[in-house]
């Protein structure tokens, strides 16, 4: 699969840390209730941390009580969705639509009339508060 932001490994391993790294480019997960944006409830908009693309908004944002920042809906365009059969279950892996970073995963489950929960690594995304 290509993408619109391509990156050499090496590449990325030069501009993330190795925490982040390890979250988008391979596929790694973050404690539960550890990560930084979880209890973020600012107006902004949420961000790939590898391309800085858009994916979800702080109206997007509800407390599941999971342990990872989740979000009822995404920007349009700005997820892929695929199969993940890791961990003996089965998933639906998020990935930015523009460098294919790994974000987390989204279920039908989620509390708001769209029924679904994407659940995000705080490391896999940036806040941008709204000014003003």
């Amino acid at each position: 699969m290509t993408h619109d932001v391509s990156k050499t490994e090496e590449e990325w391993k030069a501009e993330l840390s190795p925490e982040r790294f390890d979250v988008l480019r391979h596929a790694a997960t973050e404690r539960p209730f550890t990560g930084s944006l979880l209890h973020v409830d600012d107006a902004g908009v949420f961000t790939c941390g590898g391309c800085g693309q858009h994916l979800f908004t702080s109206e997007q944002k509800f407390d599941s009580g999971c342990g990872w920042p989740s979000f009822d809906a995404c920007e349009p365009g700005s997820i892929i969705e695929r199969e993940d059969r890791s961990l003996l279950q089965r998933r639906v892996e998020i990935l930015c639509s523009q460098c294919g970073g790994h974000l987390g995963h989204v279920f039908p489950d989620g509390p708001t009339p769209t029924g679904l929960r994407y659940c995000v690594n705080s490391l896999a995304i940036d806040f941008a508060a709204k000014n003003g």
